[in-house]
C-alpha cells in the first residue's frame, strides 16, 4: 500500500477537523509525520493524533525529508508566504480557505485596515494571486485548496445528478451564517482579510463556482464568472450591548452581514449570504435549481438525529453542533461532522492526488476565482458598482 507522509502546520480547531478526517482515509496509508505550531496546544494535538515530531519553526518542518505534503492550517495572512516556501522546498501543498486577502500595510493600526480603499485592496490581492500562480505552475507540485464544501457528500450528490442529466444550473443560493466568532482576530480586517463574507461566505461561494464550472464541463461548454455585486454592513450596530448579548461577534472594521450576487457568462445567477448575527446554530446551505430538478443540500442543520432535552444539566461536554446557544429543547445533532461537512472527502481526494499525481477537484483555479469574487464583492460594496471581470 502506497504511503503519503504529511506535515501539518497549525494545531487549532481546524487542524483537529483535518486530523479526524485523516483517520478515515482508505486505500493508501497516510502518515502524519510532523506538526509545526507556535501555539501551546501543539503537544496535546500531536499526542491526540500520534504525530511523532513537533516543530516550533515552519522552516524546520520544510527541511524534513520525510514530508511529501504540507497541510497549511494557519491564519490567512500567513498563507501566501507559507505556500511559496513549501513549494520551493519541493512539497505538495494543501492550504485552508481563503487562499489570501488584503491585510494592510506593515505597522498599520489594527482598527484601520478595513477603511482602506477597496480598489487598492482588490488590485493588490489580484496581483498577489497572479504572482503566486506563476510559482505554483513553475513548481511542478500539486496545490490543493482545502474547501470542504466542495466535498460535502450532498454537494457531490448534486454533481452526480448533473452528470446523469446534463442539466443546466439556472440559479444557486448558498449560505453560511451563525452567531459569530468569539475569537478576537475575527473582529479585525488586518487578521482575517474581511468579515463574515471571507470567513464564512467563502464556503458556499466556492461550492457554487465549483458546481457551475463542473456543469459547464459536463455539457461541453466554457462558463466563467462574469460579474459580482455586493451589499454588506454591520447590522448589529443598531443594538444596545444588552440587546446583542446572545451574539458572539463584535466587529471593529469588518462586516457582520453580506449579500452577494454572482453572474456567470451564460447569464445564470447565484446568491451568497453570510452572517455573523444568526442565532440557532450554524447554517451551511447550498441550493441548486436546474432545468431538470431542484436540489437542497442542507449540510447543517440537518435532521439526521433530532433530540430533545428539558434542561442542559450534565450535557456541558457533549458536542451537539457548532455555534448553538443552548442544548435544551429540540436540537438537530451533527453526526459524523468531518464526513458530512466534506473534510473526509476532501483529504481522500488530496491524498490520492499526492499518491498518483492527478489534479484535485478543488485546485488553484477554484481558489483564485473564489478570492477574486470575494474582493470583487468588497469592491462592489465599497464603490456601489457592479464589478465585471
Amino acid at each position: 500500500m502506497k504511503q503519503v507522509s504529511v506535515g501539518i502546520v497549525g494545531s487549532g480547531f481546524a487542524a483537529s477537523l483535518h486530523g479526524d478526517a485523516y483517520r478515515k482515509i482508505y486505500g493508501l496509508e497516510v502518515k502524519l509525520a510532523a506538526v509545526a505550531s507556535v501555539e501551546d496546544t501543539v503537544e496535546a494535538f500531536a499526542g491526540r493524533y500520534n504525530i511523532p515530531k513537533i516543530y516550533r519553526d515552519f522552516e524546520e518542518l520544510l527541511k524534513d525529508p520525510e514530508i511529501q505534503v504540507v497541510d497549511i492550517i494557519t491564519p490567512p495572512y500567513l498563507h501566501v508566504s507559507m505556500i511559496r516556501r513549501a513549494l520551493e522546498a519541493g512539497k505538495h501543498v494543501i492550504c485552508e480557505k481563503p487562499l489570501t486577502g488584503y491585510f494592510g500595510e506593515p505597522g498599520e493600526a489594527e482598527d484601520q485596515v478595513g477603511k482602506t480603499d477597496r480598489r487598492k485592496m482588490y488590485d493588490q490581492v489580484i496581483r498577489q494571486m497572479d504572482e503566486l500562480a506563476e510559482v505554483v505552475e513553475a513548481s511542478g507540485k500539486l496545490f490543493m485548496y482545502a474547501e470542504n464544501f466542495v466535498y460535502a457528500p450532498s454537494v457531490q450528490k448534486v454533481l452526480q445528478f448533473l452528470k446523469a442529466r446534463k442539466s443546466k444550473i439556472l440559479y444557486m443560493r448558498g449560505e453560511e451564517s451563525h452567531s459569530g466568532s468569539h475569537a478576537r482576530h475575527a473582529a479585525y480586517w488586518k487578521y482575517s482579510g474581511g468579515g463574515s463574507f471571507i470567513r464564512q461566505g467563502c464556503h458556499p461561494l466556492s461550492a457554487v463556482i465549483y458546481l457551475k464550472y463542473q456543469e459547464a464541463a459536463i455539457r461541453g461548454e466554457t462558463v466563467r464568472l462574469k460579474s459580482v455585486t455586493g451589499d454588506m454592513g454591520v447590522v448589529q450596530a443598531c443594538l444596545t450591548p444588552e440587546e446583542k448579548r446572545h451574539i458572539l461577534s463584535r466587529p471593529v472594521d469588518v462586516e457582520d452581514q453580506a449579500s452577494v450576487i454572482l453572474t456567470f457568462t451564460d447569464g445564470t445567477k447565484a446568491n451568497i449570504v453570510a452572517g455573523d448575527m444568526v442565532l440557532g446554530g450554524v447554517r451551511n446551505l447550498v441550493e441548486v435549481y436546474t432545468n431538470h430538478g431542484t436540489y437542497l443540500p442542507n449540510i447543517a442543520p440537518n435532521n439526521t438525529m433530532p433530540v430533545y432535552h428539558v434542561q442542559e444539566e450534565g450535557l456541558e461536554d457533549v458536542y451537539f453542533t457548532e455555534k448553538v446557544e443552548t442544548k435544551s429543547g429540540w436540537q438537530n445533532l451533527f453526526i459524523d461532522e468531518e464526513t458530512a461537512r466534506g473534510y473526509v472527502g476532501e483529504l481522500q481526494d488530496f491524498m490520492e492526488c499526492a499518491a498518483t499525481g492527478r489534479r484535485p477537484q478543488s485546485d488553484f483555479h477554484l481558489a483564485y476565482d473564489s478570492v477574486k469574487a470575494i474582493y470583487g464583492a468588497y469592491l462592489s460594496d465599497g464603490e456601489g458598482i457592479r464589478v465585471t471581470f
